[in-house]
């Protein structure tokens, strides 16, 4: 079997990229070890970027997105038992967010990939690229017991933090930049209209808590927890009452309770591996990066990351050029770090760390002062939540 371009991870990322190589007429074939069923049952965030929005558009996969999701003008930081709110439409000159879970992201590009008839490979066994740093490259997988060979003119690593693709480049290659956080997100999905029209985040002694939603509907709620709680010992009673103890009075006596469907515990960590590219392969999303979800970057940055390569691939094959897929790792790494660095910052300001003393309290109080009091402030905010420009 032949391809021009071997995708693997059928991800957002994967499913995106492969979509507008499929709408450009670029060949391309998708691999993942899961089957479609376990893929949407992933939940995930829900907060996209206008750059993502129109990407997804790009790839013909917009229509229930802006038939559905929630666009937002702005959100809530909330603290002192106050909202003070971040007016993202005013602040960057009319740009906005969409509310639309990934999960629906997903559901809406493997629709129309379908349709389309292009070819994913669901439930391959034993994935692996090959002789990526050559100039035949190729992909082996499993599938029903039958070993497979794809040939490529170049593979694309959608494969997320524990894929086959990263694990494949020998480690001297790489470099890798971490930070582990020391607590974790416990978040919970309930049929329940969501508390606020918008997102509140809110600093709390007791700890952070983020009010979000999949839909009018639908409500998806976190609280910051120590690491080595246990998802059996938190009731849904518990929860309820432990966010309501974080949030703003108006908030905790509008909130509307109701028994969860998803519970689980994410632990939070910055990651970062350079560069992206080893001679005909590329990683992709979360098999380079990793952000706390706390900035709303990590499928905006997977977005980006299929922008780049997408761009370099069409001067490829329609300009005989290789000068995108030459830059891609630095384009993708310039805009990568600015969000982890946005990430990092949120987390810092939102979050009680274990070993948080008196001074730094006071530093987080008076940095969350003069955000909400400072346009300028508030400004950059707001262009680094909406997404910077790619």
């Amino acid at each position: 079997m032949h391809t021009q371009v071997a995708i693997i991870g059928s991800g957002p990322s994967g499913l995106l990229l492969g979509q507008l190589l499929t709408e450009a007429g670029i060949d391309n074939i998708i691999l993942d070890r899961v089957g479609k069923e376990y893929i949407l049952g992933r939940v995930r965030a829900g907060v996209l970027e206008e750059g993502t929005v129109s990407l997804i558009d790009k790839a013909k996969a917009g229509a229930r997105m802006h038939a559905e999701g929630l666009p937002h003008d702005g959100f809530s930081l909330a603290f002192d038992g106050r909202d003070h709110r971040i007016d993202l439409f005013g602040l960057t000159g009319g740009k906005r967010v969409m509310v639309y879970g990934q999960t629906e992201v997903t559901r809406d590009l493997m629709e129309r990939r379908e349709g389309s008839g292009a070819q994913t490979i669901y439930e391959a066994a034993n994935v692996e690229p090959h002789d990526f740093d050559g100039t035949a490259p190729y992909v082996s997988y499993e599938k029903g017991g039958v070993a497979h060979r794809i040939d490529c003119d170049f593979i694309a690593g959608c494969d997320g933090f524990h894929g086959a693709s990263r694990k494949a480049v020998p480690e001297k290659s790489l470099r890798v930049f971490e930070k582990v956080y020391p607590f974790g997100w416990l978040g919970i999905l309930a049929e329940v209209p969501p508390v606020s029209h918008e997102l509140i985040y809110a600093n709390h002694p007791r700890g952070f808590a983020l009010c979000s939603m999949r839909s009018q509907h639908r409500s998806r709620y976190y609280i910051q927890c120590p690491l080595d709680e246990k998802i059996e010992d938190w009731s849904d009673d518990r929860f309820w009452d432990e966010l309501r103890r974080r949030l703003p009075a108006h908030h905790a006596d509008a909130l509307v309770t109701a028994p969860s469907f998803e519970k689980s515990i994410a632990p939070l960590r910055s990651f970062v591996a350079e560069p992206m590219r080893f001679g005909r392969m590329f990683l992709v999303g979360d098999a380079a990066h990793i952000v706390p979800p706390t900035g709303a970057k990590g499928l905006n940055l997977a977005a980006s990351d299929v922008h780049y390569l997408f761009s370099g691939l069409i001067e490829h094959y329609q300009d005989r050029s290789n000068a995108g897929v030459d830059a891609y790792s630095q384009r993708a790494l310039a805009r990568i770090w600015k969000a982890v660095r946005f990430s990092w910052w949120m987390t810092t300001m939102m979050h009680r760390f274990p070993d948080t003393g008196d001074f730094d309290q006071r530093i987080q109080e008076a940095e969350l002062d003069y955000l909400t009091h400072s346009r300028a402030a508030s400004t950059a905010l707001a262009e680094n939540y909406v997404g910077l420009a790619y």
